[in-house]
């Protein structure tokens, strides 16, 4: 007889993982994934607590996919290394980002928060205050999770796939260029030989950092007015 592989939590949240990559959200619930792992629903609640624990669990194990850069590099580098690197990881598991944008997880194991930790810190070693290091961090990641919404779900609205260029079509036609002249004009300039997403996202959180470095020349820490008669 064989002799069933112990049940982990681990092995749960790869199940789980692999579920929502194949199937997106709805494809998720308990009693699917017990099917997966070939157990009963009942086990999985002895290594998760809810569906919740659940998501948080997954979105957790997709931020240990972060690959965390030298900390002896300059701040800017940490700053695209970090962003590149979550990016990258997301858009692996897209329907996670959704998990994330929408509010259904928000891990707060150490494990999860290390790659915002050490962005922060670069943000800091950058020279800026609380207050700018706080906006700062903000800014990196809405553009991280910005772009990976936008070049998952296109026009669709559907997180599981990218905007076909029949889709954009049909959303340029209902377009009125009398009164959406700026808006219409650049939407045409579209091509399929666009760059990809990723090199989209590169761009991008170029223009960032470097808008965040011109604002290091006027970054104060905010208690330097301390002591001062």
């Amino acid at each position: 007889m064989t002799r069933r592989e112990t049940l982990t939590r681990e092995k749960v949240l790869d199940a789980a993982l692999a579920l929502v990559d194949a199937e997106g959200l709805d494809g998720l619930s308990m009693r699917r994934l017990a099917t997966a792992l070939n157990v009963q629903p009942m086990s999985l609640y002895n290594h998760v607590a809810n569906k919740a624990d659940l998501l948080d669990g997954i979105t957790e194990a997709v931020f240990d996919q972060v690959e965390l850069p030298d900390p002896a590099l300059a701040w800017p580098e940490q700053v695209r290394a970090i962003a590149l690197s979550m990016y990258r990881a997301f858009s692996r598991h897209p329907a996670v980002a959704v998990v994330l944008a929408t509010d259904q997880a928000n891990p707060a194991s150490a494990r999860a928060l290390q790659p915002f930790d050490r962005l922060v810190g670069a943000l800091y070693q950058a020279g800026f205050d609380d207050r700018r290091t706080w906006h700062a961090q903000r800014a990196v990641w809405s553009l991280v999770l910005g772009s990976l919404l936008l070049s998952t779900s296109g026009f669709t609205g559907k997180p599981s796939g990218t905007a076909s260029e029949a889709n954009t079509s049909a959303y340029l036609r209902r377009l009125d260029p009398a009164k959406l002249p700026n808006l219409n004009r650049l939407l045409q300039q579209r091509s399929p030989n666009d760059p990809p997403p990723q090199e989209t996202f590169g761009q991008a959180l170029d223009m960032l950092i470097r808008g965040l470095a011109s604002l290091t020349t006027t970054s104060r820490p905010s208690n330097e007015h301390h002591g001062k008669g």
